[in-house]
């Protein structure tokens, strides 16, 4: 339900504040605005925030200190806002652990897009047994609880990516192209570029493979897709 949802809006721009808060509102949503790093940190420790909508020029604390901050604490998804358009600036966003990024000037309706898209979770619709924990090797991911362990040791790992693990662990050995990951982890309206997988990817691989530079989970189909390993 959208009426249960809260979320955290971080950027200087008061008036872009305001704007967005109006829109949000209406559209039935919980909003907390906070105009600097220090302040977004010090909200979403009260708040509790579902999503956090994070620009990456801010006063103080950047947005790339600030979204690592929040990743350190919580998996809560982060949309980063930047008004750079250069693909390295959007990479590094996913790096630090953001799960989606806006490229100013945007349309509210993209945000408003990308906002449902994070917090619907539309990822596993049509995979029914998989309530379950799945294992394979020393990986466990437990959907239901959204624990990911290796070895017997949590691994905290941001929405995406762990939905993203979640859905290749679902089938292992299927084969899932890229243009169908895309659109169950991040929605039939994402309008970025397959470089965010490959970013995620990477990411998952360093987190769960004993050696990321030759998976032994996570396994490359060249010119199609991923697949996770059987055994």
């Amino acid at each position: 339900m959208v009426a249960d949802k809260k979320i955290l809006l971080v950027d200087d721009d008061t008036s872009l504040l305001v704007s967005l808060s109006a829109g949000l509102t209406d559209e039935g949503y919980s909003v907390v605005c906070a105009e600097d790093g220090k302040e977004a940190l010090a909200k979403f420790d009260t708040e509790s925030p579902d999503l956090v909508v994070l620009d990456l020029m801010l006063p103080g604390l950047n947005g790339t200190e600030v979204c690592r901050a929040i990743r350190r604490r919580s998996p809560v998804p982060i949309i980063m806002l930047t008004a750079k358009k250069q693909d390295i600036d959007k990479i590094i966003g996913l790096e630090i652990g953001a799960d989606d990024y806006v490229t100013k000037p945007f349309n509210f309706r993209e945000l408003l897009a990308r906002a449902k898209s994070v917090l619907r979770r539309p990822w596993m619709e049509g995979y029914e047994g998989t309530d379950k924990p799945a294992v394979i090797g020393d990986l466990c991911v437990d959907i239901e609880r959204r624990e990911v362990q290796l070895k017997g040791n949590t691994i905290p790992m941001p929405t995406k990516e762990f939905e993203l693990l979640s859905l290749l662990i679902s089938r292992p050995g299927r084969v899932f192209e890229r243009d169908e990951l895309l659109s169950r982890v991040w929605g039939d309206d994402f309008c970025g570029d397959e470089k965010t997988l490959d970013v995620h990817v990477r990411r998952l691989r360093t987190k769960i493979e004993p050696d990321p530079a030759h998976p032994r989970y996570i396994l490359t189909v060249r010119g199609i897709g991923y697949r996770m390993a059987e055994c």
